[in-house]
């Protein structure tokens, strides 16, 4: 996967050769729909302002879920059709999918029966895609599984099965498989315009290569936006009136010590005092806690967290965990922005937690096509519908989606066996052999991370990575698991990265200055 062979394929698309489809953004809804296209046989090609997951799609809680929440609201059928791709998933990418213990503790007499009987109805709602039954836990049992959990007045529990996934991982692994099926992608080119023709409709954008200045003309028979939170933003550019459809709402993560969650299952905490559900989930090492749901007036690219929100967070925490968290214990921040959307019609102040997660397409009267709301999990069914539109705005052949059963890049039923490279699934051998294949490649960036020096190498070279931030933040998971960690490793991956990208030593100053006053957000200052 070559950012330098997607730019050349961009400017080769004039009015006599279009792509059938323009994908503007690169998160999970784009990146599907370029898969899901590409896969059905259509020209498309994909565009990203930053990197592929900059925004909300590497920011998620790392579930792959039906949505225990969106039950309790009683949207059984957003929960069904969840639950069906969360199966579906788990068996395209079982190298990044797996399965996930939850315990729901138990406090008052009324809990168990209570939970118990609606995690059964989410057990009967997977059907054969369910990832394992629930059932009620004594206390001794219910301690077994959560050695930390709090224990005055803890009566038991209730277990039940969920997805945990990477999602900037699964994210770059999907858009492997579009370059596969033979999309066109490339990161850091921005749309700054549309084309039209003589009736105004547009037929295609024009888009800044980021990194060189040039402005390419990408002809398209149909433009989709799939830009998430900036989907407002996207259709003013098309009709400067345009009526909002994306109502933001913003997500905080704590990431932990594993310390603090040392078994193998998660906590659900179905109720806080906000409405929210809490969840504390082991990842990758850690433990992550979250989330908020905070309504916001402004989409950025790196949101930051609000001070309630961490305390919040915090001292949640501490109602259910014996040692109680401090912000001294806090090795990460993360923020996410949630795209959620609204009917264009619909207005008001509504309580976002309220809002359903269910996706909207949109045609706008100039044929923009915008695929809006939804939520990683059910990714896959999004762009089965946008391409079934974008199909006949584009007036190209209807194909079938093949997509249920397509093995997303990387696919392997044993990932496990290779240790810290499994994230690689079926690649791990051939990053294993870069490491072996020069002196120093195999240590570590940092003791305290997992990232070895030759994995920069492999992501320069492999995966589009263009900056330290790309490498640190969504090639690896480094700056998310810990923030101070992944400043000590940037001058060494900015020297690896520049000498693999032909990049100055100026550059390379830029990386490293840049990526530390980046990380002092997500460490509540390096102090």
């Amino acid at each position: 996967m070559r950012r330098e062979r997607g730019i050349a394929k961009l400017k080769e698309a004039d009015e006599s050769k279009p792509f059938d489809f323009l994908v503007i953004g690169g998160g999970a809804t784009g990146v599907g729909i370029a898969v899901d296209a590409a896969s059905r046989g259509h020209r498309v090609a994909l565009v990203e302002q930053s990197d592929f997951g900059k925004g909300t799609s590497s920011r998620s809680t790392k579930l792959v879920h039906g949505g225990v929440r969106y039950l309790q609201q009683g949207n059984v059928p957003l929960v069904m059709e969840a639950l069906k791709e969360r199966g579906i998933l788990r068996r395209n990418a079982p190298h990044l999918v797996h399965d996930l213990p939850f315990v729901v503790p138990n406090y008052a007499w009324w809990e168990s029966p209570f939970y118990g009987i609606g995690m059964k109805v989410y057990d009967a709602l997977a059907g054969r895609y369910g990832f394992g039954p629930s059932k009620n836990l004594n206390f001794e049992e219910t301690v077994a599984a959560i050695p930390t959990i709090e224990q005055e007045g803890l009566r038991g529990g209730v277990i039940y099965h969920d997805g945990q996934f990477d999602d900037a991982r699964l994210l770059l692994d999907l858009a492997a498989t579009a370059v596969e099926q033979g999309a066109v992608l490339a990161n850091y080119t921005r749309v700054e315009g549309f084309l039209r023709d003589d009736e105004n409709f547009l037929c295609g954008a024009r888009c800044v290569d980021q990194e060189t200045g040039d402005v390419l003309s990408v002809a398209a028979k149909t433009v989709i936006n799939a830009t998430g939170p900036f989907t407002d933003s996207v259709r003013r550019m098309d009709n400067e009136k345009a009526r909002s459809m994306i109502r933001p709402s913003q997500g905080v993560h704590v990431v932990l010590p594993r310390e603090f969650l040392p078994g193998d299952s998660a906590i659900m905490v179905p109720h806080t005092d906000d409405g929210r559900i809490l969840f504390a989930i082991p990842w990758l090492g850690r433990v992550i806690v979250g989330t908020t749901d905070t309504p916001i007036d402004e989409v950025t690219l790196e949101p930051a967290a609000q001070e309630h929100e961490i305390d919040f967070i915090l001292s949640h925490a501490a109602r259910y965990l014996t040692k109680d968290p401090s912000r001294s214990d806090v090795l990460s921040v993360f923020v996410g922005i949630r795209p959620l959307a609204v009917a264009v019609s619909e207005a008001g102040d509504e309580n976002t937690a309220k809002i359903s997660r269910e996706h909207i397409l949109h045609v706008s009267n100039s044929g923009l096509l915008t695929v809006a709301g939804g939520k990683w999990t059910t990714y896959r069914k999004m762009a089965e519908d946008a391409v079934d539109s974008a199909e006949t705005l584009a007036g190209v052949d209807s194909r079938e989606c093949v997509t249920k059963t397509l093995n997303i890049h990387g696919h392997h039923q044993n990932a496990r066996r290779f240790g810290d490279l499994s994230t690689y699934g079926s690649d791990a051998g051939d990053v294993d052999a870069l490491l072996q294949s020069r002196p120093g490649y195999q240590d570590l960036l940092d003791d305290a991370l997992t990232a070895r020096a030759g994995e920069v190498v492999w992501a320069a070279r492999e995966e589009m990575a263009r900056t330290v931030e790309d490498f640190l933040a969504r090639r690896t998971r480094s700056l998310l698991l810990d923030a101070k960690a992944s400043v000590r490793a940037s001058s060494r991956v900015a020297a690896l990265m520049a000498e693999e990208l032909g990049r100055s030593s100026s550059w390379q100053e830029e990386q490293v200055a840049g990526f530390a006053a980046l990380a002092e957000q997500y460490s509540l200052g390096l102090g």
